[in-house]
């Protein structure tokens, strides 16, 4: 067996966990840090953070690309490092951009608007290559475990950056935010490089049979390539219910995100801080969801608890239901007479039980089908994410705003905004659990929700 085929062991699930802190460090930096300066030391309106980030998102709908580009190269780590450059030299130009708009306002918009494009490029092709490379070399019973330890590792990342960089900044200033932007960059990229550091070998010698353009092809010959592989992939049944199921989940998920505090301040008369305090129960019951799934789906004396198929589509279905408790909450209306901190504890738990079981049955799902399309794969059902993250918070945010000016009430207005969301979240339950049609077809596969690791 060669160093391109070993499989990998917890020292390199927890090396790729880096580099998905190192990014996540990045990414909430210029999503979470910038979005507060823009509005609250440059006045700016919010709607300008709000169309960045999700301009970061669409962009990232070419995740199949990159994931098409690695799978012919045959290597997912220049990608890997790669993607974290890119990211890096974003991250560096959107804090420029927000030092200079207090110079120059359009021009630092501008610079910003170029900034976020190249943010969603180096997420797209380093997040994209990263999971496939874990799809392909980590063993099928520890892929559920491994997935948490790296989603984990990301919101370390996330912690740490927050906070040091926090720190940092205080009294704010725009050259201290360029400075520490540089420093959170150059990390990012030398983790990166040393994490991955004679991590995957050389690329197998199969990679050179993978379809994709040859070095003296005509032009255009590198896309029509691309997009045969695309439909290809599309065509398999089991990845397109797939990349439908992400997208309705992760709608659903990204949907709740923006509304939870300010309906909790609305109907339930919480103050900013106990509303910030309802989102780290929130996020507190993600991480037990995370670490239940992922020790469910792990062998432990040679059981398995359940399946991916039964883990994706209860977390989903729990979620679900979450959302109806917020629904009576909504309509109850009535401080002090609901649980709400016990409610969205639950909803908390059932989000991390879905998605570590959905990214365990990606993870499997991936190697299904025509072999050297891992990486378009994964980059199409990370383009559907992407896609609803994009337009989830401004779903969100528009529908509540809708329904409280259509409503009297606005507990009212939220329950019919949490009801819908709950809805989505039934609909991909249902997507999880349904099994595909017994199809002659030879593309046939069986559903990723059917497939216990």
């Amino acid at each position: 067996m060669t160093s391109a085929d070993r499989p990998f062991g917890w020292l390199q699930v927890v090396r790729l966990g880096l580099v998905q802190a190192a990014l996540g460090g990045l990414v909430v930096l210029m999503t979470s840090t910038l979005n507060r300066v823009m509005v609250v030391e440059l006045a700016l309106p919010a709607l300008l953070p709000g169309v960045l980030v999700a301009l970061h998102y669409l962009v990232q709908t070419s995740r199949p690309r990159m994931g098409w580009g690695s799978d012919v190269g045959g290597r997912r780590t220049p990608w890997i490092v790669g993607g974290m450059a890119v990211l890096a030299s974003g991250a560096l130009l959107a804090a420029a951009a927000v030092a200079w708009m207090p110079l120059h306002r359009t021009g630092g918009v501008l610079l910003a608007f170029a900034a976020f494009v190249l943010i969603g490029l180096g997420v797209a092709a380093c997040g994209t290559t990263l999971l496939v490379l874990l799809a392909k070399r980590v063993p099928a019973p520890r892929r559920a475990a491994a997935a948490t330890t790296v989603w984990l590792m990301m919101i370390l990342g996330f912690a740490v950056t927050a906070g040091t960089a926090g720190h940092f900044l205080d009294p704010y200033s725009p050259a201290r935010l360029l400075a520490v932007t540089a420093v959170v960059a150059v990390l990012a990229v030398l983790v990166a490089l040393l994490a991955t550091w004679g991590l995957e070998g050389p690329a197998p010698a199969a990679a050179a049979a993978a379809p994709g353009p040859q070095p003296h092809a005509p032009a255009g010959a590198g896309l029509r390539a691309f997009a045969s592989s695309l439909a290809e992939v599309w065509a398999e049944p089991a990845a397109r219910r797939f990349t439908v199921f992400i997208f309705v989940s992760m709608l659903a998920f990204s949907a709740q995100d923006l509304i939870l505090e300010p309906f909790a301040g609305t109907v339930f008369g919480f103050t900013p801080g106990r509303s910030t305090q309802l989102s780290g129960v929130q996020h507190g019951g993600v991480l037990v969801g995370m670490l239940l799934a992922a020790a469910a789906g792990s062998r432990w004396r040679g059981r398995q608890f359940g399946s991916l198929a039964g883990w994706t589509a209860g977390g989903c279905i729990a979620s679900g239901l979450a959302l109806g408790g917020l629904v009576l909450a909504g309509l109850s209306a009535r401080p002090g007479g609901h649980p709400l901190e016990a409610n969205v504890f639950l909803l908390g738990a059932a989000n991390g039980v879905f998605s570590i079981a959905a990214i365990g049955s990606m993870m499997r799902l991936a190697g299904e089908g025509r072999p050297g399309s891992e990486g378009v794969r994964i980059g199409l059902w990370g383009a559907a994410q992407a896609l609803a993250f994009a337009l989830g918070g401004l779903v969100g945010t528009g529908a509540s705003d809708l329904a409280q000016a259509l409503l009297a009430s606005p507990g009212t207005a939220y329950a019919a905004v949490f009801g819908c969301e709950a809805l989505l979240f039934l609909l991909a339950g249902w997507l999880a659990w349904r099994p595909l049609p017994a199809a002659g077809s030879a593309r046939a596969l069986p559903s990723p929700m059917q497939v216990s690791t």
